[in-house]
């Protein structure tokens, strides 16, 4: 969604970007059975690891859950949290993982978000530390840090668990990019739904809505937009208010809030949600404005608890605004400017690259720019040159065109098809969001395709696994 990937947000760990996911529509329940843990644990980390000369730390926050844990050979999985507030360790389908192969699972805050910030306010120069380099570094240091206060609980010294990344989103990036760059730290990882490949002009997202809408459903999308669009020039006030929006001003910002609307269904495996009312009421010759507004204000503002504070690009000025985290991500980094197509879109054509690139210019300032072939050379985009990592993406999620789709030597990739299999619906199950204890698949239209991909997810992870017990023993 608008400023990405929440993932994942929430998904929160259930992240989901903003954009991807974003922190605007990422909600999860603090309901206790949501989470196998919250209780926080914390870590003086390094603010800058690529400086010799700048020694300032910062407190992170991490989780541990312990429970299933197999003293004192079991691994270690790391669930790494994304671009959103880490309240604590989801208990997704993780929580399966780790009884079966009798794992601890951990899991590290990214820096910046939550209560793992290394400043009060995110000026655009506060901001200059945020980025998948740092964080990868993070996870490295937390890795070690952990390893060893491990051994110091169990009283032995030199002795290293196996190790595991899990991670969905862009912390399904981050979890493809650990293996890539730390090897040595981890003995794979599983990258669900994992934007790899940095895309600039990210017009893919909005053809993928359409796929997964159908051709009713897309078309009678297409109509809102272009009833909208008709009336802004002459009744835009009382239309914005329509939609619970009089709050933007800037016609482009309410245009992608509406897009945004209507992607949330398709990315988190609600696809119903959306399309049979709006079906409904084409049937029924009923406004669809109207109907939409309805939709919009009951589902995505009233459900989904979205902060239309967040669509104004006066309120991302502000450097208390926790909404210029993943914005600024995505202004010096990764992009995934969910641009509309030149043709058959279903967004706005308001909502094209120079929106983007004024929206940074303007929250950010001068200077900001998303480095995306830069980005793609330090990590290969799908032709990234790692080992032992799993993808997998959703069927109908508008973000799998980020990720790696296709096989190649030692990084299988798994496609799960069904009608709502979106974001993460091999670690999050069906609906994506709400959350599903454990990331039951029993309401996913096809929990075989789930489940089956589920079965080869867990054959590499013994595999390789074991082929790290192997190489450790054959090393003592």
């Amino acid at each position: 969604m608008r400023a990405l990937l929440g993932f994942v947000g929430s998904l929160l760990m259930i992240n989901v970007c903003n954009g991807l996911l974003t922190s605007r529509i990422n909600r999860m329940s603090s309901n206790s059975s949501s989470y196998l843990t919250k209780e926080a644990l914390w870590l003086n980390q390094t603010l800058d690891h690529f400086s010799p000369y700048d020694d300032r730390k910062f407190q992170q926050r991490y989780y541990e859950y312990l429970d299933e844990f197999r003293i004192p050979d079991g691994p270690i999985f790391l669930v790494i949290c994304g671009e959103s507030e880490c309240r604590g360790i989801t208990n997704d389908y993780m929580s399966v993982l780790a009884k079966k192969f009798g794992a601890a699972v951990v899991t590290l805050e990214h820096r910046y978000y939550g209560k793992s910030s290394p400043f009060k306010t995110f000026t655009t120069e506060n901001l200059k530390f945020l980025s998948s380099k740092q964080a990868l570094f993070d996870l490295a240091a937390f890795r070690q840090f952990y390893q060893e206060s491990l051994n110091l609980k169990l009283n032995r010294t030199n002795i290293e668990n196996p190790w595991f990344v899990f991670g969905i989103s862009y912390a399904g990036a981050l979890s493809a990019w650990f293996r890539l760059k730390f090897p040595h730290l981890t003995c794979g990882s599983l990258a669900s739904s994992g934007v790899v490949h940095p895309i600039l002009d990210y017009y893919q997202y909005d053809q993928q809505m359409g796929e997964s809408a159908g051709p009713e459903c897309k078309a009678i999308l297409q109509e809102v937009t272009q009833l909208v669009e008709r009336r802004l020039p002459s009744d835009g006030k009382s239309l914005k208010t329509k939609f619970g929006a009089a709050a933007l001003h800037i016609d482009a910002d309410f245009m992608y809030f509406l897009a945004d609307a209507a992607a949330v269904v398709f990315q988190y495996g609600n696809p119903d949600k959306l399309c049979t009312p709006m079906t409904e009421a084409k049937k029924a010759n009923e406004d669809l404005v109207d109907a939409y507004a309805k939709y919009v204000n009951e589902y995505y503002i009233g459900t989904f608890g979205v902060d239309i504070e967040g669509y104004t690009q006066e309120y991302l000025k502000k450097p208390e605004s926790t909404d210029r985290l993943w914005w600024f991500q995505v202004c010096s980094e990764v992009a995934f400017f969910q641009v509309a197509p030149l043709n058959d879109s279903i967004r706005s054509s308001k909502i094209d690259l120079r929106y983007h690139l004024d929206l940074c210019k303007n929250v950010f300032g001068e200077g900001v720019y998303p480095e995306v072939d830069s980005t793609n050379l330090y990590y290969g985009g799908t032709n990234i040159a790692g080992s032992k990592i799993v993808f997998t993406n959703g069927s109908q999620d508008p973000w799998r065109h980020a990720s790696k789709q296709i096989s190649s030597p030692n990084m299988p990739a798994y496609i799960v098809t069904c009608h709502n299999c979106g974001h993460g619906s091999d670690l999050r199950g069906c609906p994506q969001s709400p959350l599903v204890l454990e990331g039951n698949s029993k309401n996913c239209s096809s929990p075989e395709a789930v489940n089956k991909v589920r079965e080869q997810m867990i054959e590499y992870i013994d595999l390789w696994l074991s082929q790290c017990h192997a190489e450790s023993w054959s090393s003592m």
